[in-house]
């Protein structure tokens, strides 16, 4: 709630401060006084648009600053600590808005000493301040406001969540549904061409080993003429020419084995003339049975020529080594499969929306019917409650709307809206539409009583509500704020005695000329001093002993 509130140099006022308490606090004064101007100065710090003309004559600057308790306002606190905005000393429910305006460049505003914008007066100022009689300030009127009241009226803060939830729930599949769409949709070409590619180079079929084997091949058959001609010479040099290096080597071991039982230090070259021998015979026998397999097979040839092509052009193809071809292979496999499996994912993924989205609708029908039955209690009671503050023949209604399941949200199904017909005959409309600011008021007292206990924003302030009322009604407008107050703190701005006296607490508003200059006071009133006050709206500024005893019996009542 507002604890305290100090204006600096604005309009009228000199120094003025503010000390609020809970309840409700009645601001009287002669008309003129200044009073609108505690409200203009608590609007201007929670946002609302600053003009140097507001500046004091003669000052360079006007300066407010608004001091509020968060202690019952939990959602305040933590709109704080997204924002950055916190307290940084051992005060966690303390929030201190200062703003300043100055005549030669643009306001300036702080927030528990961090500066900050008006955009983030004017959010924190719906959450802390409901000014009603002034369109700037009146929360009722948003669209979001309504709808939050009905609910909090209606008590379904669990349902209110859990439609959410489902809500997020079903747009996140369907927004995975909506990429699988548009993946599948760019998919095709890129298919089509994958299978292709699959196709050609599986029909490849290229081993491991296949190239390095199939280059052997080729460098052999393309050189069997030189092949067969080097080897018959060989095998001729061997064993078939006239002596045969193999007859001789032959015949000289002979006369090693010989020698060797005369010297037996022969024994070693017979013996390696001996393994000499054999290995040319066998080398001789090898060759032979080489020669008689080698044969010039074109057939072969042009098979190997035609195999190896066909592996260098595919792997120019696709810009690989020939070495890399079953790589290139595996790659396209594994992305060809990943794409088709888009299929099954879409078909999963569109089950899981078409779930979510059912569990959204089931959940968002039973808000819906609860929302309906709410309102018309609470349509009800505030019609009932307009009839007292003298709005005969008044209506309320809250509109609830469906929409188009496309054009759902988080919020539900349903547009919700609060009509008003001020006076018989009148058609309904929306409660922005509505012309009196005095009608205003007293509607949106209406509202408020009835929804006092669900309320969020801790503070309710009444500009004029008094306007265009006066007798019995006006008493039960005071004996309305005062249960108002019993809930929530409430600052009244009224010039009836009847609304001043059911007040906890009375701050007096007076003008006051000194130095040649205009000032404003404000100061709160002990009892004689409200027994006066209250006297002279009764009966103007000559207080008789009437008057005083009428404003005594007032007072009484209300305690």
């Amino acid at each position: 709630m507002l604890i305290q509130l100090l204006v600096k140099d604005l309009a009228i006022v000199s120094t003025l401060e503010l000390e609020c308490a809970a309840g409700l606090t009645a601001l009287t004064g002669e008309t003129g006084a200044g009073k609108s101007i505690m409200i203009d100065a608590l609007g201007l710090a929670l946002g609302d648009k600053a003009d140097a003309s507001m500046i004091r004559a003669g000052c360079e600057r006007a300066e407010i600053v608004a001091n509020f308790d968060l202690g019952a306002v939990p959602a305040a606190a933590a709109w704080l600590r997204d924002q950055a905005l916190e307290d940084d000393d051992t005060h966690p429910t303390s929030c201190l808005v200062r703003r300043l305006i100055v005549r030669d460049g643009r306001s300036r505003a702080y927030v528990n000493g961090h500066p900050a914008t008006s955009s983030q007066l004017r959010e924190l100022g719906d959450r802390l301040v409901d000014v009603h009689g002034q369109h700037a300030h009146q929360s009722l009127l948003r669209a979001q406001a309504q709808r939050e009241l009905l609910d909090a009226y209606a008590g379904h803060h669990a349902l209110v969540a859990a439609v959410a939830t489902a809500f997020r729930d079903y747009r996140h599949q369907a927004q995975q549904c909506d990429a699988l769409e548009v993946a599948r949709q760019d998919r095709a070409d890129r298919l089509e061409l994958l299978r292709f590619e699959v196709e050609e180079l599986s029909a490849l079929a290229l081993s491991a080993d296949e190239l390095t084997e199939l280059d052997q091949e080729q460098r052999r058959l393309s050189h069997l003429g030189h092949l067969q001609e080097k080897t018959s010479g060989i095998l001729q040099l061997l064993s078939e020419a006239e002596p045969a290096l193999v007859d001789q080597l032959r015949a000289a071991g002979a006369d090693l084995v010989e020698l060797a039982e005369i010297d037996t230090l022969l024994a070693e070259p017979r013996d390696l003339l001996e393994t000499a021998a054999i290995h040319l015979g066998e080398a001789a026998s090898s060759l032979r049975h080489y020669l008689d397999g080698l044969e010039i097979d074109q057939a072969a040839r042009d098979a190997v020529e035609t195999r190896l092509l066909q592996i260098h052009d595919l792997a120019r193809k696709y810009r690989v080594l020939p070495t890399l071809l079953p790589e290139a292979l595996e790659t396209r496999r594994d992305e060809l499969a990943d794409l088709e499996q888009v299929d099954l994912q879409l078909g999963e993924v569109r089950a899981a929306r078409d779930a979510a989205l059912a569990t959204f609708l089931e959940q968002a029908q039973q808000l819906s019917r609860a929302r309906i039955a709410a309102g018309e209690r609470l349509s009800q009671t505030v019609s009932d409650t307009m009839q007292q503050l003298g709005m005969v023949g008044g209506r309320f209604t809250i509109e609830i709307s469906a929409l188009d399941p496309a054009r759902a949200s988080a919020a539900g199904l349903e547009r919700i809206a609060f009509l008003v017909s001020a006076n018989p005959g009148q058609p309904l409309q929306p409660l922005a539409k509505v012309a009196s600011g005095g009608e205003l008021s007293r509607i949106s007292l209406a509202i408020q009583v009835a929804t006092a206990e669900c309320g969020s924003v801790p503070t309710l302030v009444f500009d004029e509500v008094d306007v265009g009322i006066g007798g019995g009604v006006a008493e039960i407008v005071g004996r309305l704020l005062r249960r108002l107050g019993d809930a929530r703190q409430i600052l009244c701005v009224t010039h009836l005695p009847q609304v001043a006296a059911q007040a906890h607490h009375q701050l007096r508003v007076r003008k006051e000329t000194f130095d040649g200059q205009t000032h404003t006071r404000i100061e709160p009133l002990d009892a004689p001093a409200r027994i006066d006050e209250i006297a002279r709206m009764l009966g103007g500024t000559k207080i008789t002993e009437r008057t005083r005893a009428h404003a005594t019996e007032m007072l009484g009542w209300a305690s």
